[in-house]
């Protein structure tokens, strides 16, 4: 298995695979969980059973984990959110747990503190959204996330996490050449040229380097392909969409709103995005490499992803 390239100059942004397996569990793939580590900022996308082991078993530190994202309320996806809630009360967490998912999941919810959230010790805040509307349910200084509504037999949602644009980033040997003053510099970051005081302009160009270019990743499970899709994911660095079938079994893939290998390596060939990785497989295939090299016929970089793999996006600069 192909790992991506680390980050630029150690700003994380990876994710890490949980569980890869549709809705039965193998010893070897759990159900489907993955962490997404943005400036060591941890998301829990998806929460199927087990997960919580294999937070342990990946040296994936739990307290660390402040949102959850749901992408729907199939047991594959979910069961494991409840023992996690109840570990974090035995571990005494105090700080608040954000959960982000479709409205229905509160019932669930207000049933667990009700009959096992005794002694609950920190607050759970619930985020609902409906699956209909492509918008945005998550904003912070490093990343925004954005709902992207897919096609299932229960409401599902993609999401697809940007982080935001940097400033500029200014040259060291500049600032002494110039004597520039904070002021100066925070000027020149925001864009501005600098006047030296004899009345030469120095152009913000010789001054800072490119800025960083944001990164992206896009995580869609349990659902079939659609036109749209492929505008909405346009240029993700990083495409993580479910490969249930082979391209054998596309009638029902059809049948159950799952794609397959092929479907999905060509829309992530005409959405012109940088990787694909490849989950959510069903137990009938006692191997991925089929589907893997199916895939590849189309988009040469996509890859079968394994439980317990770190998949990190490189940064770079704007040309």
């Amino acid at each position: 298995m192909q790992k991506l390239q680390a980050s630029f100059n150690g700003m994380s942004f990876s994710v890490t695979i949980l569980g890869s397996n549709s809705a039965i569990p193998t010893p070897e793939r759990f159900p489907t969980a993955q962490v997404l580590n943005v400036h060591e900022r941890f998301f829990l996308i998806d929460c199927g059973e087990g997960t919580q082991i294999r937070l342990r078993k990946f040296g994936v530190n739990i307290s660390r984990i402040n949102n959850v994202f749901i992408s729907h309320l199939h047991g594959d996806h979910v069961f494991g959110l409840f023992g996690l809630l109840s570990t974090y009360t035995l571990l005494g967490r105090k700080k608040e747990l954000h959960i982000h998912a479709h409205r229905d999941l509160e019932a669930s919810l207000e049933h667990y503190k009700k009959y096992f959230g005794t002694g609950l010790c920190y607050d759970i805040v619930f985020h609902p959204f409906i699956t209909t509307m492509q918008m945005e349910i998550f904003n912070d200084r490093h990343l925004t996330v954005e709902l992207v509504p897919l096609r299932h037999s229960v409401p599902v949602a993609g999401f697809i996490f940007r982080e935001k644009p940097k400033p500029l980033n200014i040259k060291k040997d500049a600032i002494l050449k110039y004597s520039l003053g904070i002021k100066d510099i925070r000027r020149i970051k925001d864009g501005m040229d600098y006047v030296m005081e004899s009345g030469e302009l120095i152009p913000n160009s010789v001054l800072t380097l490119p800025p960083l270019k944001p990164r992206s990743y896009a995580f869609c499970t349990d659902t079939s392909v659609f036109s749209k899709l492929a505008g909405i994911l346009k240029d993700v660095d990083l495409l993580y969409f479910e490969t249930t079938f082979s391209e054998t079994d596309k009638k029902l893939a059809k049948l159950t709103g799952h794609s397959t290998a092929t479907q999905a390596a060509k829309l992530a060939r005409q959405a012109n995005v940088g990787r694909l990785l490849m989950g959510h497989f069903s137990t009938r295939y006692k191997s991925t490499t089929t589907l893997e090299k199916e895939a590849r016929a189309f988009f040469p970089e996509a890859y079968a992803v394994e439980d317990g793999e770190k998949y990190e996006v490189v940064q770079v600069r704007v040309e």
